[in-house]
């Protein structure tokens, strides 16, 4: 039922507005979100020839700081030598995601994986002379772990593409319509092979912004997979055909109004390897902006990447251990919670159980101390720390018995009881969570 609602109001939307006004929250009701909204954490791995100098992905022959040939040439030095999937899975389990995003295809155009349609892919043209994709989906669900493809709709070495690089355009659609008809075939059958061949849990799609919606065919993209594999879920980059909101890099200032959203953010300063980039986030900021993001009911995709020869670097397996350590710790207040508290109640993150029953609060400072919520207009049953079950006493000052505003509920937390990097309390209340709103008045 809930499928069908959303194909009919897909349907009306495309009727009344056209292709390129059907916003993402026209399936807001899709029961495969759920486990999407639930995972919280996903790591997000962009590997591909440019790790054998250390360049920008792409980018770097786009915005000319190499050129193209010798971009392209990069391929010759892709190994694979050291890879292995099964590490590389259970790195991902440790630090507490429950997805993963890996890049099948880039902005130039090489594959990833084994793909019929060409000979640009490192199955064929590199010494890797293996799909590396696959083993790793295999090793991610044996681990439990859902497992994501990245594509890029967009190839700027492909010859019926009508873009190459900054300012050398190679035709318009009006020019050669014949042309990006065999682009778009092109395309379309590599997401079809991407999915009989690896059967994505989800589509993180990127390069929308080249084209329009009707330009892609990206509501024909989007029945395509869901014939496929109807529980499939797609990124917000499929102009205005996926499920979720994708921000990069900064947290919203403002909470995305989609279904659910996700933030995607680099470990360090670039998405794939380079050997100056060794300034990763420390685990306390990673762990905080996490807190943020969970806390305004988004999930974190965190970004690394490893070497041509399939190896991370230490300071990426440190971090990633690090949070995994945290996460283990705090997992209930983290994996299958809701957004919390609007701001101005607490002053730091907070999450909710699904049936806003109990109430997380992320300390922002590792001191102990008196934390404030204000306009809880709940009983509070009990406080705990989370991980250390360690109960805190509270109390609440300032309620009037014959006035409707709550008084402030106030929690002490012993500086013995607090986490190197972010303390969680866990607050049971006497019921859903009921806020008070107001400016005071009786």
């Amino acid at each position: 039922m809930i499928r069908r609602l959303a194909t009919v109001v897909l349907a009306l939307a495309l009727l009344g507005q056209g292709a390129e006004a059907v916003a993402q929250d026209q399936e807001a009701a899709r029961f495969e979100l759920q486990w999407f909204q639930d995972a919280r954490l996903g790591i997000f791995i962009h590997w591909g020839i440019y790790s054998v100098k250390g360049v920008d992905e792409s980018w770097s022959f786009y915005n000319k700081k190499i050129g193209y040939g010798e971009y392209m040439k990069q391929i010759e030095g892709f190994s694979a030598k050291n890879y292995d999937p099964a590490a590389w899975a259970e790195l991902i389990k440790k630090s507490g995601a429950r997805y993963a995003v890996i890049t099948t295809k880039h902005h130039d155009g090489l594959a990833l994986y084994d793909t019929k349609f060409n000979e640009r892919s490192v199955v064929r043209s590199s010494p890797a002379k293996r799909d590396v994709i696959a083993p790793l989906f295999v090793e991610l669900r044996e681990r439990g772990i859902r497992c994501g493809a990245y594509y890029s709709l967009i190839d700027w070495s492909d010859e019926d593409y009508p873009a190459f690089v900054q300012g050398d355009g190679r035709y318009t659609l009006s020019e050669n319509p014949a042309g990006w008809q065999r682009f778009r075939d092109f395309y379309q059958g590599q997401i079809s092979e991407i999915a009989a061949q690896l059967k994505p849990d989800l589509w993180w799609f990127d390069g929308d912004w080249e084209h329009s919606a009707e330009e892609w065919e990206a509501m024909k993209v989007r029945q395509m997979i869901l014939k496929v594999n109807p529980r499939a879920i797609i990124n917000g980059r499929l102009a205005g055909f996926g499920d979720y909101a994708t921000p990069e890099q900064n947290i919203p200032i403002e909470t995305p109004t989609a279904p659910a959203w996700e933030l995607c953010m680099t470990l360090g300063e670039q998405w794939g390897w380079q050997p100056q980039d060794t300034n990763y986030k420390s685990t306390h900021d990673l762990i905080h902006i996490f807190a943020d993001v969970i806390g305004h009911g988004g999930n974190l995709l965190l970004g690394i990447g490893p070497k041509e020869d399939g190896t991370f670097t230490p300071g990426q397996v440190a971090r990633l251990e690090d949070l995994g350590h945290w996460t283990s710790k705090h997992a209930e207040a983290i994996y299958g919670t809701r957004a919390g508290l609007p701001s101005g109640h607490f002053f730091g993150p907070t999450t909710l159980s699904k049936d806003s029953t109990t109430l997380y609060l992320f300390l922002p400072q590792p001191a102990g101390g008196s934390m404030e919520i204000k306009g809880l207009d709940n009983k509070i049953l009990s406080v705990e720390v989370v991980g250390r079950s360690m109960p805190l006493a509270h109390r609440v000052v300032g309620k009037i018995s014959w006035s409707k505003v709550p008084g402030l509920a106030f929690i002490d937390v012993p500086m013995e009881a607090t986490d190197p990097w972010m303390t969680v309390l866990k607050v049971k209340l006497d019921g859903k969570v009921k806020l008070y709103r107001g400016q005071g008045g009786f």
